[in-house]
């Protein structure tokens, strides 16, 4: 059922300064001396104010379906299984928020980044699951992060180049997927080698490879996984980035909704759900993100 309920007409303001207005101009001796009074005019406008379940759910979810934008091109974040639908960290968070608000859920799966964030500017999805940058950050409103994850390079055995800092050089030819969090990232901070951009992420190593470049970058645990399937290769100690994770939605949707989605995402967090998802998908290496406080 879609609920066409909208946060910023209900039509009872009116109704609602009246009430403040008459709280604010209570005589004071009522104030005085029946503070139960108070109490209860200030306990019935407050659950006046908040918004109903229905309501955060309509926000969420116009359609009356949450839409959420699943991206398989970061291990991390979801894979397919042996029957080939879509598991993973974003896949239990999108079922449990959708359960959370009452709604169905449709996942709508993408192979890259920035199909995934696509998605949501197109109206093709709701929510969705995404690396914190600014260039997104016009068109999507971020959680805090849940997950950070490692930016790494990774090079031919014998590649002269053996550190991070060696990469951003004049000649140095650099793979990344595009639209990914670190070709965004990478396009800024990169001076003097070049980007080439392979269709999505676990394409990066295979174009790296068949264009004869020198470095590829990506997420660390692709990269891994990469290097073990294929000889010769090997990843550059440390990192260049870390990857914020978070849960997003359309800049479009009321306020109500993103602080909704900050505070599932904490208690995702405090309540041990996401180490229990990384865990049950055997993801290494992604650390749990730090609680942070939410405004009221």
């Amino acid at each position: 059922m879609t609920h066409s309920i909208s946060f910023h007409h209900t039509g009872r303001f009116p109704e609602k300064l009246l009430l403040l207005s008459l709280g604010v101009l209570m005589p004071t001796f009522i104030r005085s001396f029946c503070p139960s009074v108070v109490a209860a005019f200030f306990i019935g406008w407050a659950l006046w104010a908040t918004p109903s379940h229905a309501q955060v759910a309509s926000a969420f979810a116009p359609s009356g379906t949450l839409r959420a934008s699943i991206n398989l091109g970061n291990p991390i974040l979801a894979n397919k299984d042996a029957t080939g639908q879509p598991v993973g960290v974003s896949v239990d968070l999108a079922t449990e928020l959708a359960r959370r608000l009452g709604l169905p859920l449709e996942l709508v799966v993408f192979d890259s980044a920035g199909k995934s964030v696509d998605a949501l500017s197109q109206d093709k999805a709701d929510i969705g699951f995404f690396a914190v940058d600014p260039v997104r950050g016009k068109d999507i409103a971020f959680t805090a992060p849940y997950v950070l994850i490692e930016g790494s390079y990774l090079v031919r055995q014998d590649s002269r180049i053996t550190k991070n800092e060696d990469v951003d050089r004049t000649g140095t030819r650099i793979a990344v997927g595009k639209g990914s969090a670190y070709d965004l990232f990478l396009t800024r901070e990169i001076k003097s080698a070049q980007i080439l951009r392979a269709p999505t992420s676990p394409a990066t190593v295979d174009f790296f490879l068949d264009q004869n470049l020198d470095v590829a970058a990506g997420v660390k645990q692709q990269l891994e996984m990469d290097a073990q399937r294929l000889p010769n290769l090997r990843l550059l100690p440390g990192r260049f980035m870390v990857i914020e994770q978070a849960m997003g939605l359309p800049k479009n949707r009321n306020a109500e909704a993103l602080v909704y989605l900050q505070r599932f995402v904490e208690e995702m967090k405090t309540s041990g759900f996401i180490a229990n998802a990384l865990n049950k998908h055997q993801i290494g290496g992604a650390v749990l993100a730090p609680l942070m406080p939410i405004k009221p």
